[in-house]
C-alpha cells in the first residue's frame, strides 16, 4: 500500500494548512488512520488518529487546533491545521494500521515562522 502525502509548506504563526494523504488501498477496514510529526532532533510523535469506530484522539499540543477526518470513497486521510505555532515545525507522516501491517507516507514539511 502506498500513500501520497501533500499539502505542506510554510506559513506565519496563526495560519492554516491542510494536508492530505491518498492511500492506493482502501481505508475503509483499517484498525486506524494517522498522522505523526518529527521535528528535527525528536522522535516521532502521533498527532492525530482516527481509530476503527470512528473514535479520534489528539496529542494535547493540537487540541483545538487541528482536526482529523477521512473520505473513505477517495482513501484519503485529512489533516486541517488551524492556529499553526512554531512549535508545530515538522515533518508530518499519515499512518495506516490495518493490523496485518502499518504502512506511512513519505513526509510533508510543515514550517512556521513567528
Amino acid at each position: 500500500v502506498q500513500l501520497q502525502a501533500s499539502g505542506g509548506g510554510r506559513v506565519q504563526a496563526g495560519g492554516s494548512l491542510r494536508l492530505s494523504c491518498v492511500a492506493s488501498a482502501g481505508i475503509l477496514n483499517a484498525n486506524a488512520v494517522g498522522w505523526y510529526r518529527q521535528a528535527p532532533g525528536k522522535q516521532r510523535e502521533l498527532v492525530a488518529v482516527i481509530i476503527r469506530s470512528g473514535s479520534t484522539n489528539y496529542a494535547d499540543s493540537v487540541k483545538g487546533r487541528f482536526t482529523i477526518s477521512k473520505d473513505n470513497t477517495w482513501n484519503t486521510v485529512y489533516l486541517q491545521m488551524n492556529n499553526l505555532e512554531p512549535e508545530d515545525t515538522a515533518v508530518y507522516y499519515c499512518n495506516i494500521d490495518y493490523g496485518w501491517d502499518q504502512f506511512w507516507g513519505q513526509g510533508t514539511q510543515v514550517t512556521v515562522s513567528s
